[in-house]
Protein backbone atom coordinates (compact mmCIF):
# COMPACT_ATOMS: atom_id res chain seq x y z
CA UNK A 1 0.00 0.00 0.00
CA UNK A 2 1.03 3.61 -0.49
CA UNK A 3 3.86 4.72 1.79
CA UNK A 4 3.50 8.32 2.91
CA UNK A 5 6.48 10.56 2.19
CA UNK A 6 7.82 13.14 4.64
CA UNK A 7 5.71 15.72 2.78
CA UNK A 8 2.57 13.58 3.04
CA UNK A 9 3.07 13.09 6.78
CA UNK A 10 3.74 16.78 7.33
CA UNK A 11 0.63 17.67 5.32
CA UNK A 12 -1.60 15.50 7.50
CA UNK A 13 0.02 16.67 10.76
CA UNK A 14 -0.34 20.34 9.82
CA UNK A 15 -3.98 19.80 8.92
CA UNK A 16 -4.56 18.26 12.36
CA UNK A 17 -2.80 21.23 14.00
CA UNK A 18 -4.94 23.67 12.02
CA UNK A 19 -8.09 21.90 13.10
CA UNK A 20 -7.00 21.98 16.76
CA UNK A 21 -6.50 25.72 16.48
CA UNK A 22 -9.91 26.17 14.85
CA UNK A 23 -11.61 24.06 17.51
CA UNK A 24 -9.93 25.91 20.37
CA UNK A 25 -10.94 29.29 18.91
CA UNK A 26 -14.52 28.05 18.70
CA UNK A 27 -14.38 26.89 22.32
CA UNK A 28 -13.14 30.35 23.36
CA UNK A 29 -16.01 31.97 21.49
CA UNK A 30 -13.78 33.48 18.80
CA UNK A 31 -15.52 31.46 16.08
CA UNK A 32 -19.27 31.09 15.85
CA UNK A 33 -21.01 27.77 15.19
CA UNK A 34 -21.67 28.90 11.63
CA UNK A 35 -18.00 29.82 11.13
CA UNK A 36 -16.83 26.48 12.50
CA UNK A 37 -19.31 24.48 10.40
CA UNK A 38 -17.37 24.35 7.08
CA UNK A 39 -14.08 23.88 8.94
CA UNK A 40 -15.22 20.84 10.90
CA UNK A 41 -17.09 19.37 7.93
CA UNK A 42 -13.97 19.47 5.76
CA UNK A 43 -12.22 17.52 8.48
CA UNK A 44 -14.98 14.92 8.70
CA UNK A 45 -16.88 16.05 11.82
CA UNK A 46 -20.68 16.11 11.77
CA UNK A 47 -23.21 16.83 14.49
CA UNK A 48 -25.64 13.93 14.34
CA UNK A 49 -28.87 13.03 16.13
CA UNK A 50 -27.37 12.61 19.59
CA UNK A 51 -23.65 13.25 19.32
CA UNK A 52 -20.88 14.16 16.86
CA UNK A 53 -19.98 11.71 14.12
CA UNK A 54 -16.39 11.46 12.90
CA UNK A 55 -15.82 10.21 9.36
CA UNK A 56 -12.31 8.91 8.69
CA UNK A 57 -11.00 8.45 5.15
CA UNK A 58 -9.55 5.15 3.98
CA UNK A 59 -8.50 6.08 0.43
CA UNK A 60 -9.29 3.32 -2.10
CA UNK A 61 -10.00 1.04 0.87
CA UNK A 62 -6.45 0.05 1.79
CA UNK A 63 -5.70 -0.12 5.49
CA UNK A 64 -2.72 -1.40 7.47
CA UNK A 65 -2.53 -3.35 10.71
CA UNK A 66 -1.14 -0.26 12.46
CA UNK A 67 -4.08 1.80 11.27
CA UNK A 68 -6.59 -0.85 12.36
CA UNK A 69 -5.00 -0.86 15.81
CA UNK A 70 -5.29 2.92 16.01
CA UNK A 71 -8.97 2.73 15.05
CA UNK A 72 -9.43 0.12 17.77
CA UNK A 73 -7.74 2.43 20.29
CA UNK A 74 -9.96 5.35 19.28
CA UNK A 75 -13.07 3.16 19.51
CA UNK A 76 -12.10 1.93 22.96
CA UNK A 77 -10.90 5.19 24.50
CA UNK A 78 -12.84 7.94 22.71
CA UNK A 79 -16.08 6.54 21.26
CA UNK A 80 -17.84 6.86 24.61
CA UNK A 81 -21.06 8.76 25.23
CA UNK A 82 -21.78 10.44 28.52
CA UNK A 83 -23.99 7.99 30.50
CA UNK A 84 -26.81 10.52 30.74
CA UNK A 85 -26.64 11.18 26.99
CA UNK A 86 -26.72 7.46 26.21
CA UNK A 87 -29.69 6.91 28.55
CA UNK A 88 -31.58 9.78 26.90
CA UNK A 89 -30.77 8.49 23.40
CA UNK A 90 -31.83 4.93 24.22
CA UNK A 91 -35.05 6.10 25.83
CA UNK A 92 -35.85 8.18 22.75
CA UNK A 93 -35.19 5.21 20.48
CA UNK A 94 -37.32 2.93 22.64
CA UNK A 95 -40.21 5.40 22.48
CA UNK A 96 -39.88 5.59 18.72
CA UNK A 97 -39.87 1.81 18.47
CA UNK A 98 -42.95 1.47 20.65
CA UNK A 99 -44.84 3.97 18.49
CA UNK A 100 -44.40 2.04 15.26
CA UNK A 101 -47.58 0.50 13.82
CA UNK A 102 -47.85 -3.23 14.51
CA UNK A 103 -44.21 -3.62 15.58
CA UNK A 104 -43.53 -5.91 18.51
CA UNK A 105 -39.78 -6.52 18.03
CA UNK A 106 -37.47 -4.80 20.49
CA UNK A 107 -35.02 -2.32 18.98
CA UNK A 108 -31.33 -3.31 19.12
CA UNK A 109 -29.60 -1.35 21.90
CA UNK A 110 -27.51 1.62 20.83
CA UNK A 111 -23.87 0.59 20.67
CA UNK A 112 -20.68 2.52 21.30
CA UNK A 113 -16.97 1.73 21.24
CA UNK A 114 -16.95 0.62 17.62
CA UNK A 115 -16.30 1.75 14.05
CA UNK A 116 -18.82 1.63 11.23
CA UNK A 117 -17.44 0.74 7.77
CA UNK A 118 -19.30 2.46 4.94
CA UNK A 119 -19.90 1.77 1.25
CA UNK A 120 -17.31 4.44 0.39
CA UNK A 121 -14.55 2.83 2.51
CA UNK A 122 -14.80 5.41 5.26
CA UNK A 123 -14.83 4.53 8.94
CA UNK A 124 -17.30 6.38 11.16
CA UNK A 125 -17.48 6.84 14.91
CA UNK A 126 -20.77 7.96 16.42
CA UNK A 127 -20.04 9.00 20.00
CA UNK A 128 -16.75 10.93 20.16
CA UNK A 129 -17.29 14.24 22.03
CA UNK A 130 -16.43 17.26 19.90
CA UNK A 131 -14.11 18.41 22.70
CA UNK A 132 -11.94 15.35 22.00
CA UNK A 133 -11.95 15.82 18.21
CA UNK A 134 -8.52 17.43 17.98
CA UNK A 135 -6.94 14.67 20.09
CA UNK A 136 -8.44 12.06 17.78
CA UNK A 137 -7.14 13.82 14.67
CA UNK A 138 -3.64 13.91 16.18
CA UNK A 139 -3.80 10.16 16.83
CA UNK A 140 -4.98 9.50 13.29
CA UNK A 141 -2.20 11.65 11.83
CA UNK A 142 0.35 9.53 13.71
CA UNK A 143 -0.62 6.58 11.46
CA UNK A 144 -1.14 8.64 8.27
CA UNK A 145 -4.92 8.83 8.58
CA UNK A 146 -7.25 11.80 8.54
CA UNK A 147 -10.77 13.03 7.85
CA UNK A 148 -9.80 15.59 5.22
CA UNK A 149 -12.65 16.14 2.74
CA UNK A 150 -14.77 13.27 3.96
CA UNK A 151 -17.55 15.84 4.10
CA UNK A 152 -18.33 19.27 2.72
CA UNK A 153 -18.89 20.37 -0.87
CA UNK A 154 -15.58 19.14 -2.18
CA UNK A 155 -13.98 16.09 -3.78
CA UNK A 156 -14.37 13.38 -1.18
CA UNK A 157 -12.60 10.12 -0.40
CA UNK A 158 -11.48 8.40 -3.64
CA UNK A 159 -12.65 4.79 -3.92
CA UNK A 160 -11.61 1.70 -5.92
CA UNK A 161 -12.94 -1.80 -6.23
CA UNK A 162 -11.50 -3.95 -3.46
CA UNK A 163 -9.68 -6.38 -5.76
CA UNK A 164 -7.48 -3.82 -7.53
CA UNK A 165 -4.16 -5.32 -8.55
CA UNK A 166 -5.05 -8.86 -7.47
CA UNK A 167 -8.17 -9.78 -9.44
CA UNK A 168 -7.88 -12.40 -12.13
CA UNK A 169 -9.69 -10.08 -14.57
CA UNK A 170 -7.62 -7.00 -13.68
CA UNK A 171 -6.80 -4.77 -16.66
CA UNK A 172 -4.59 -2.36 -14.74
CA UNK A 173 -4.14 -1.61 -11.05
CA UNK A 174 -5.87 1.75 -10.59
CA UNK A 175 -4.75 2.29 -6.99
CA UNK A 176 -1.76 4.44 -8.09
CA UNK A 177 -4.09 6.62 -10.18
CA UNK A 178 -6.51 6.89 -7.26
CA UNK A 179 -3.65 7.94 -4.99
CA UNK A 180 -2.45 10.54 -7.49
CA UNK A 181 -6.02 11.85 -7.71
CA UNK A 182 -6.24 11.99 -3.92
CA UNK A 183 -3.08 14.07 -3.70
CA UNK A 184 -4.21 16.39 -6.49
CA UNK A 185 -7.70 16.93 -5.06
CA UNK A 186 -6.78 17.42 -1.39
CA UNK A 187 -7.37 21.10 -0.53
CA UNK A 188 -7.49 22.00 -4.24
CA UNK A 189 -8.12 25.76 -4.04
CA UNK A 190 -10.61 25.85 -6.93
CA UNK A 191 -12.64 22.86 -5.78
CA UNK A 192 -12.93 23.37 -2.02
CA UNK A 193 -16.42 24.91 -2.23
CA UNK A 194 -18.22 23.14 -5.06
CA UNK A 195 -21.99 23.41 -5.55
CA UNK A 196 -22.34 20.06 -3.77
CA UNK A 197 -20.36 17.05 -2.58
CA UNK A 198 -18.39 15.21 -5.28
CA UNK A 199 -17.37 11.55 -5.44
CA UNK A 200 -14.97 9.66 -7.73
CA UNK A 201 -14.62 5.88 -8.14
CA UNK A 202 -12.07 3.79 -10.06
CA UNK A 203 -12.45 0.29 -11.47
CA UNK A 204 -9.47 -1.52 -12.95
CA UNK A 205 -11.03 -4.86 -13.87
CA UNK A 206 -13.27 -6.17 -16.63
CA UNK A 207 -16.15 -6.54 -14.18
CA UNK A 208 -17.31 -3.28 -12.64
CA UNK A 209 -17.15 -4.00 -8.91
CA UNK A 210 -16.84 -0.31 -7.96
CA UNK A 211 -20.35 0.80 -9.05
CA UNK A 212 -18.77 3.47 -11.29
CA UNK A 213 -22.07 4.25 -13.00
CA UNK A 214 -23.41 5.62 -9.72
CA UNK A 215 -20.65 8.17 -9.11
CA UNK A 216 -20.16 11.84 -9.99
CA UNK A 217 -17.14 10.63 -11.95
CA UNK A 218 -16.63 6.94 -12.67
CA UNK A 219 -13.31 5.85 -14.15
CA UNK A 220 -13.05 2.46 -15.88
CA UNK A 221 -9.67 1.13 -17.00
CA UNK A 222 -9.48 -0.07 -20.62
CA UNK A 223 -6.92 -1.01 -23.23
CA UNK A 224 -7.28 0.16 -26.82
CA UNK A 225 -6.59 -1.90 -29.92
CA UNK A 226 -2.91 -0.98 -29.65
CA UNK A 227 -2.76 -2.36 -26.12
CA UNK A 228 -2.34 1.09 -24.57
CA UNK A 229 -3.79 1.74 -21.12
CA UNK A 230 -6.44 4.40 -20.82
CA UNK A 231 -9.77 5.10 -19.17
CA UNK A 232 -13.42 5.34 -20.08
CA UNK A 233 -14.76 8.29 -18.12
CA UNK A 234 -18.37 8.67 -16.95
CA UNK A 235 -19.85 11.75 -15.33
CA UNK A 236 -23.14 12.61 -13.70
CA UNK A 237 -24.07 9.44 -11.84
CA UNK A 238 -25.67 9.55 -8.44
CA UNK A 239 -28.44 8.33 -6.18
CA UNK A 240 -30.52 10.48 -3.82
CA UNK A 241 -33.88 11.96 -4.80
CA UNK A 242 -33.09 11.67 -8.50
CA UNK A 243 -31.18 8.44 -9.26
CA UNK A 244 -29.23 8.84 -12.50
CA UNK A 245 -26.66 6.61 -14.20
CA UNK A 246 -23.47 8.35 -15.29
CA UNK A 247 -22.99 9.38 -18.93
CA UNK A 248 -19.89 8.34 -20.85
CA UNK A 249 -18.07 11.57 -21.67
CA UNK A 250 -14.85 9.97 -22.99
CA UNK A 251 -14.59 6.44 -24.37
CA UNK A 252 -10.78 6.39 -24.23
CA UNK A 253 -8.63 8.84 -22.33
CA UNK A 254 -4.85 8.26 -22.27
CA UNK A 255 -3.73 7.57 -18.71
CA UNK A 256 -1.39 10.54 -18.54
CA UNK A 257 -4.27 12.96 -19.22
CA UNK A 258 -6.43 11.72 -16.35
CA UNK A 259 -6.04 14.71 -14.00
CA UNK A 260 -6.32 17.25 -16.79
CA UNK A 261 -9.61 15.71 -17.88
CA UNK A 262 -11.03 15.36 -14.38
CA UNK A 263 -10.13 19.00 -13.80
CA UNK A 264 -12.06 19.96 -16.94
CA UNK A 265 -15.15 18.12 -15.70
CA UNK A 266 -15.01 19.69 -12.25
CA UNK A 267 -14.35 23.16 -13.67
CA UNK A 268 -17.48 22.94 -15.82
CA UNK A 269 -19.48 21.70 -12.85
CA UNK A 270 -18.07 24.41 -10.57
CA UNK A 271 -19.03 27.07 -13.10
CA UNK A 272 -22.55 25.92 -14.04
CA UNK A 273 -23.74 23.71 -11.16
CA UNK A 274 -26.82 24.92 -9.30
CA UNK A 275 -26.12 26.75 -6.04
CA UNK A 276 -29.65 28.03 -5.47
CA UNK A 277 -31.17 24.63 -4.65
CA UNK A 278 -29.16 21.90 -2.93
CA UNK A 279 -31.53 19.21 -4.23
CA UNK A 280 -30.53 20.20 -7.78
CA UNK A 281 -26.90 21.01 -7.07
CA UNK A 282 -25.28 17.64 -7.88
CA UNK A 283 -23.45 17.26 -11.18
CA UNK A 284 -25.97 14.61 -12.25
CA UNK A 285 -28.63 17.33 -12.61
CA UNK A 286 -26.32 19.44 -14.75
CA UNK A 287 -25.34 16.52 -17.00
CA UNK A 288 -28.94 15.43 -17.45
CA UNK A 289 -30.13 18.98 -18.19
CA UNK A 290 -27.35 19.90 -20.62
CA UNK A 291 -26.77 16.56 -22.36
CA UNK A 292 -24.31 16.85 -25.24
CA UNK A 293 -23.63 20.49 -24.38
CA UNK A 294 -22.09 19.38 -21.09
CA UNK A 295 -19.75 17.02 -22.93
CA UNK A 296 -18.88 19.74 -25.44
CA UNK A 297 -18.11 22.19 -22.62
CA UNK A 298 -15.88 19.62 -20.91
CA UNK A 299 -13.99 18.96 -24.14
CA UNK A 300 -13.54 22.71 -24.71
CA UNK A 301 -12.30 23.19 -21.15
CA UNK A 302 -9.96 20.22 -21.52
CA UNK A 303 -8.59 21.70 -24.76
CA UNK A 304 -7.89 24.99 -22.99
CA UNK A 305 -6.19 23.20 -20.10
CA UNK A 306 -3.91 21.34 -22.48
CA UNK A 307 -3.23 24.05 -25.06
CA UNK A 308 -3.48 27.31 -23.08
CA UNK A 309 -2.62 26.28 -19.53
CA UNK A 310 0.14 23.93 -20.65
CA UNK A 311 -1.47 20.74 -19.36
CA UNK A 312 -0.26 21.40 -15.81
CA UNK A 313 -1.44 18.10 -14.38
CA UNK A 314 -0.24 15.69 -17.03
CA UNK A 315 0.93 12.59 -15.16
CA UNK A 316 4.55 11.91 -16.02
CA UNK A 317 5.95 8.42 -16.26
CA UNK A 318 8.35 9.30 -13.44
CA UNK A 319 5.47 10.31 -11.13
CA UNK A 320 3.49 7.19 -11.99
CA UNK A 321 6.57 5.06 -11.34
CA UNK A 322 7.10 6.79 -7.97
CA UNK A 323 3.58 6.08 -6.80
CA UNK A 324 3.41 2.59 -8.32
CA UNK A 325 6.49 1.63 -6.33
CA UNK A 326 4.30 1.65 -3.21
CA UNK A 327 1.90 -0.86 -4.73
CA UNK A 328 4.25 -3.72 -5.49
CA UNK A 329 3.46 -7.16 -4.11
CA UNK A 330 4.62 -7.17 -0.46
CA UNK A 331 7.02 -9.73 0.94
CA UNK A 332 4.83 -12.77 1.47
CA UNK A 333 5.46 -15.68 3.76
CA UNK A 334 2.94 -18.34 4.74
CA UNK A 335 1.86 -18.26 8.37
CA UNK A 336 2.08 -22.06 8.65
CA UNK A 337 -0.22 -22.03 11.68
CA UNK A 338 -1.76 -25.35 12.74
CA UNK A 339 -5.48 -25.92 12.27
CA UNK A 340 -7.97 -28.54 13.39
CA UNK A 341 -10.57 -27.52 10.78
CA UNK A 342 -12.31 -30.32 8.91
CA UNK A 343 -11.59 -29.03 5.40
CA UNK A 344 -14.11 -31.46 3.93
CA UNK A 345 -16.88 -30.18 6.18
CA UNK A 346 -19.87 -28.34 4.74
CA UNK A 347 -19.30 -25.08 6.64
CA UNK A 348 -15.69 -24.79 5.50
CA UNK A 349 -16.56 -25.67 1.92
CA UNK A 350 -19.32 -23.06 1.90
CA UNK A 351 -16.86 -20.49 3.26
CA UNK A 352 -14.43 -21.34 0.46
CA UNK A 353 -17.21 -20.90 -2.08
CA UNK A 354 -18.59 -17.58 -0.82
CA UNK A 355 -15.76 -15.79 1.00
CA UNK A 356 -12.63 -16.84 -0.89
CA UNK A 357 -11.78 -15.60 -4.38
CA UNK A 358 -9.09 -16.47 -6.87
CA UNK A 359 -5.97 -14.33 -7.24
CA UNK A 360 -3.77 -13.27 -10.12
CA UNK A 361 -0.92 -14.98 -8.21
CA UNK A 362 -1.88 -18.67 -8.31
CA UNK A 363 -0.67 -19.58 -4.81
CA UNK A 364 -2.61 -16.75 -3.17
CA UNK A 365 -6.26 -16.08 -2.39
CA UNK A 366 -8.32 -13.02 -1.44
CA UNK A 367 -10.46 -13.70 1.64
CA UNK A 368 -13.43 -11.59 2.77
CA UNK A 369 -14.32 -11.48 6.44
CA UNK A 370 -18.03 -10.91 6.94
CA UNK A 371 -19.23 -7.96 9.04
CA UNK A 372 -22.83 -9.20 8.72
CA UNK A 373 -23.78 -11.15 11.81
CA UNK A 374 -26.40 -11.34 14.52
CA UNK A 375 -25.95 -8.72 17.23
CA UNK A 376 -24.08 -6.22 15.06
CA UNK A 377 -25.26 -3.70 12.50
CA UNK A 378 -23.96 -4.28 8.95
CA UNK A 379 -20.44 -2.88 8.69
CA UNK A 380 -19.84 -2.53 12.45
CA UNK A 381 -16.67 -3.70 14.20
CA UNK A 382 -16.01 -3.07 17.89
CA UNK A 383 -12.60 -2.25 19.35
CA UNK A 384 -11.70 -5.85 20.17
CA UNK A 385 -12.67 -6.98 16.68
CA UNK A 386 -10.56 -4.29 15.01
CA UNK A 387 -7.63 -5.24 17.23
CA UNK A 388 -8.06 -8.87 16.21
CA UNK A 389 -8.36 -7.90 12.54
CA UNK A 390 -5.00 -6.16 12.78
CA UNK A 391 -3.53 -9.40 14.12
CA UNK A 392 -5.09 -11.45 11.31
CA UNK A 393 -3.73 -9.06 8.69
CA UNK A 394 -0.25 -9.39 10.18
CA UNK A 395 -0.40 -13.16 10.35
CA UNK A 396 -2.01 -13.90 7.02
CA UNK A 397 -1.86 -10.87 4.69
CA UNK A 398 1.45 -8.97 4.95
CA UNK A 399 -0.16 -6.52 7.43
CA UNK A 400 -2.57 -5.22 4.79
CA UNK A 401 -6.35 -5.33 4.52
CA UNK A 402 -8.99 -3.66 2.36
CA UNK A 403 -12.41 -2.29 3.16
CA UNK A 404 -15.02 -3.24 0.60
CA UNK A 405 -17.93 -1.44 -1.02
CA UNK A 406 -20.20 -4.03 0.64
CA UNK A 407 -19.05 -3.01 4.17
CA UNK A 408 -16.83 -6.00 4.83
CA UNK A 409 -13.05 -6.41 5.22
CA UNK A 410 -10.89 -8.34 2.78
CA UNK A 411 -7.40 -9.82 3.24
CA UNK A 412 -5.68 -9.60 -0.17
CA UNK A 413 -2.47 -11.63 0.31
CA UNK A 414 -3.45 -14.98 1.86
CA UNK A 415 -1.53 -18.13 0.99
CA UNK A 416 -3.80 -20.93 -0.10
CA UNK A 417 -2.12 -23.22 2.42
CA UNK A 418 -3.14 -20.85 5.24
CA UNK A 419 -6.87 -20.90 4.48
CA UNK A 420 -7.81 -23.49 7.16
CA UNK A 421 -5.94 -21.60 9.89
CA UNK A 422 -7.44 -18.29 8.81
CA UNK A 423 -10.92 -19.80 8.77
CA UNK A 424 -10.45 -21.13 12.28
CA UNK A 425 -9.27 -17.74 13.55
CA UNK A 426 -12.07 -15.85 11.75
CA UNK A 427 -14.70 -18.26 13.04
CA UNK A 428 -13.52 -17.66 16.61
CA UNK A 429 -14.14 -13.94 16.03
CA UNK A 430 -17.57 -14.50 14.49
CA UNK A 431 -16.36 -13.25 11.09
CA UNK A 432 -16.47 -16.46 9.07
CA UNK A 433 -20.13 -16.41 8.07
CA UNK A 434 -20.20 -17.92 4.56
CA UNK A 435 -22.65 -15.29 3.34
CA UNK A 436 -20.68 -12.96 1.06
CA UNK A 437 -22.94 -12.00 -1.84
CA UNK A 438 -25.97 -13.68 -0.29
CA UNK A 439 -29.13 -12.24 1.24
CA UNK A 440 -27.72 -11.54 4.71
CA UNK A 441 -24.67 -9.77 3.29
CA UNK A 442 -26.81 -6.65 3.14
CA UNK A 443 -25.68 -3.05 2.80
CA UNK A 444 -27.21 -0.66 5.33
CA UNK A 445 -26.54 2.87 6.53
CA UNK A 446 -26.80 3.77 10.26
CA UNK A 447 -30.19 5.38 9.59
CA UNK A 448 -32.27 7.07 12.25
CA UNK A 449 -30.46 5.44 15.15
CA UNK A 450 -27.69 7.99 14.62
CA UNK A 451 -28.16 10.16 11.53
CA UNK A 452 -30.03 13.45 11.93
CA UNK A 453 -31.00 13.39 8.23
CA UNK A 454 -32.68 9.99 8.36
CA UNK A 455 -36.45 9.57 8.08
CA UNK A 456 -36.40 6.08 9.57
CA UNK A 457 -34.12 3.58 11.20
CA UNK A 458 -32.29 0.96 9.16
CA UNK A 459 -30.71 -1.09 11.92
CA UNK A 460 -33.83 -2.68 13.47
CA UNK A 461 -34.96 -3.79 10.01
CA UNK A 462 -31.49 -5.17 9.22
CA UNK A 463 -31.47 -7.00 12.55
CA UNK A 464 -34.90 -8.52 11.94
CA UNK A 465 -33.94 -9.78 8.47
CA UNK A 466 -30.58 -11.10 9.68
CA UNK A 467 -32.19 -13.03 12.53
CA UNK A 468 -34.93 -14.44 10.30
CA UNK A 469 -32.47 -15.85 7.72
CA UNK A 470 -29.93 -17.68 9.85
CA UNK A 471 -30.60 -21.05 8.21
CA UNK A 472 -27.60 -21.38 5.87
CA UNK A 473 -29.32 -24.07 3.82
CA UNK A 474 -32.09 -21.59 3.06
CA UNK A 475 -29.73 -18.70 2.35
CA UNK A 476 -27.63 -20.83 0.00
CA UNK A 477 -30.74 -22.08 -1.74
CA UNK A 478 -31.85 -18.49 -2.36
CA UNK A 479 -28.48 -17.72 -3.96
CA UNK A 480 -26.93 -14.30 -4.60
CA UNK A 481 -29.23 -11.38 -3.75
CA UNK A 482 -28.20 -7.75 -3.27
CA UNK A 483 -30.28 -6.31 -0.42
CA UNK A 484 -29.54 -2.61 0.16
CA UNK A 485 -31.12 -0.35 2.77
CA UNK A 486 -31.12 3.42 3.34
CA UNK A 487 -32.67 5.40 6.18
CA UNK A 488 -33.48 8.37 3.94
CA UNK A 489 -33.47 9.57 0.35
CA UNK A 490 -29.79 10.54 0.55
CA UNK A 491 -29.21 6.85 -0.27
CA UNK A 492 -26.10 6.17 1.81
CA UNK A 493 -27.20 2.52 1.85
CA UNK A 494 -27.37 2.45 -1.98
CA UNK A 495 -30.95 1.14 -1.97
CA UNK A 496 -31.41 2.22 -5.60
CA UNK A 497 -28.86 -0.37 -6.78
CA UNK A 498 -30.18 -3.31 -4.77
CA UNK A 499 -31.98 -6.25 -6.32
CA UNK A 500 -34.20 -5.51 -3.34
CA UNK A 501 -33.98 -1.97 -2.00
CA UNK A 502 -35.44 -0.66 1.25
CA UNK A 503 -35.85 3.10 1.78
CA UNK A 504 -36.94 4.65 5.06
CA UNK A 505 -39.57 7.38 4.68
CA UNK A 506 -41.52 9.56 7.09
CA UNK A 507 -45.31 9.41 7.09
CA UNK A 508 -47.31 11.27 9.72
CA UNK A 509 -44.34 11.24 12.08
CA UNK A 510 -43.99 7.46 11.84
CA UNK A 511 -41.32 5.30 10.20
CA UNK A 512 -42.38 3.63 6.95
CA UNK A 513 -40.40 1.83 4.26
CA UNK A 514 -40.53 1.92 0.48
CA UNK A 515 -39.48 -1.21 -1.42
CA UNK A 516 -37.72 -1.14 -4.81
CA UNK A 517 -36.92 -4.07 -7.09
CA UNK A 518 -34.47 -4.73 -9.90
CA UNK A 519 -31.62 -2.32 -9.16
CA UNK A 520 -28.06 -2.99 -10.27
CA UNK A 521 -24.62 -1.73 -9.29
CA UNK A 522 -22.95 -2.79 -12.54
CA UNK A 523 -21.51 -6.21 -11.68
CA UNK A 524 -21.72 -9.21 -13.99
CA UNK A 525 -24.40 -10.72 -11.75
CA UNK A 526 -26.60 -7.63 -11.83
CA UNK A 527 -25.87 -6.23 -15.30
CA UNK A 528 -25.36 -2.56 -16.23
CA UNK A 529 -26.05 -0.02 -13.51
CA UNK A 530 -29.77 0.57 -13.12
CA UNK A 531 -32.12 2.04 -10.54
CA UNK A 532 -34.75 -0.19 -8.98
CA UNK A 533 -38.49 0.38 -9.44
CA UNK A 534 -40.82 1.14 -6.53
CA UNK A 535 -43.25 -1.64 -5.58
CA UNK A 536 -46.01 0.68 -4.41
CA UNK A 537 -47.08 2.55 -1.28
CA UNK A 538 -44.73 2.26 1.69
CA UNK A 539 -44.89 -0.48 4.33
CA UNK A 540 -44.79 -0.30 8.10
CA UNK A 541 -41.65 -1.52 9.89
CA UNK A 542 -43.54 -4.61 11.08
CA UNK A 543 -44.51 -5.48 7.51
CA UNK A 544 -41.03 -5.27 5.96
CA UNK A 545 -39.77 -8.75 7.02
CA UNK A 546 -43.04 -10.24 5.74
CA UNK A 547 -42.66 -8.38 2.45
CA UNK A 548 -39.13 -9.73 2.03
CA UNK A 549 -40.42 -13.23 2.71
CA UNK A 550 -43.20 -12.76 0.15
CA UNK A 551 -40.72 -11.59 -2.50
CA UNK A 552 -38.45 -14.55 -1.85
CA UNK A 553 -41.39 -16.94 -1.90
CA UNK A 554 -42.38 -15.62 -5.32
CA UNK A 555 -38.84 -16.18 -6.54
CA UNK A 556 -38.87 -19.76 -5.27
CA UNK A 557 -42.16 -20.42 -7.04
CA UNK A 558 -41.18 -18.89 -10.39
CA UNK A 559 -37.47 -19.59 -10.81
CA UNK A 560 -36.06 -22.01 -13.32
CA UNK A 561 -33.29 -24.44 -12.30
CA UNK A 562 -30.08 -22.53 -11.63
CA UNK A 563 -31.73 -19.13 -12.08
CA UNK A 564 -30.79 -16.33 -9.69
CA UNK A 565 -33.25 -13.90 -8.11
CA UNK A 566 -32.38 -10.97 -10.39
CA UNK A 567 -32.68 -13.16 -13.49
CA UNK A 568 -36.10 -14.47 -12.50
CA UNK A 569 -37.27 -10.94 -11.72
CA UNK A 570 -36.22 -9.69 -15.13
CA UNK A 571 -37.59 -12.72 -16.97
CA UNK A 572 -41.10 -12.67 -15.49
CA UNK A 573 -41.33 -8.94 -14.79
CA UNK A 574 -42.15 -7.03 -11.64
CA UNK A 575 -45.89 -7.66 -11.47
CA UNK A 576 -45.88 -11.05 -9.67
CA UNK A 577 -43.40 -9.68 -7.13
CA UNK A 578 -45.39 -6.49 -6.62
CA UNK A 579 -48.56 -8.51 -6.07
CA UNK A 580 -46.81 -10.70 -3.51
CA UNK A 581 -45.35 -7.72 -1.67
CA UNK A 582 -48.68 -5.89 -1.52
CA UNK A 583 -50.38 -9.11 -0.43
CA UNK A 584 -48.14 -9.15 2.63
CA UNK A 585 -49.56 -5.89 3.94
CA UNK A 586 -51.23 -6.18 7.33
CA UNK A 587 -54.88 -5.32 7.69
CA UNK A 588 -55.48 -1.81 8.98
CA UNK A 589 -56.65 -3.07 12.36
CA UNK A 590 -53.54 -5.25 12.74
CA UNK A 591 -51.25 -2.30 12.03
CA UNK A 592 -53.17 -0.06 14.42
CA UNK A 593 -52.94 -2.69 17.14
Amino acid sequence: MYQYTDFDRQFVRLRAEQFRDQLERWQRGELSDDELLPLRLQNGWYIQRYAPMARIAVPYGEISSAQLRMLAHIAREYDKPDPALLAHAQATQDELQAAQPGLTLAAPPLRYGYGHFTTRTNVQFNWIPITKAADVMDLLASVCMHGIQTSGNDIRNITCEAYEGIAEDNIVDTRPFAEITRQWSSLHPEFTFLPRKFKIAYNGSVEDRAATGWYDIGVQAVRNDAGEVGFTVKAGGGMGRTPIIGTVVREFLPWDQLLNYIEAIVRVYNRYGRRDNKWKARIKILVKAEGQKFIDDVEAEYKDIVELDGAPHTITQAELDRVQASFVVPELKPANLPSSVNTDGQLYQRWLKQNVRGHRLPHLRAVTLSFKRVGFAPGDADADTMEALAQLAEQFSASEARLTHEQNLMLPWVHESDLPALYEAARALGLAQPNIGLLTDMIACPGGDFCSLANARSLPIAAAITERYQDLDEVFDLGPIDLHMSGCINSCGHHHSGHIGILGVDKDGKEWYQITLGGSDGTELSGPALGGKVVGPSFSAAEVPEVIEALLGTYRALRKPGEFFIDTLRRVGHDPFKAAANGARFKAEEVAA
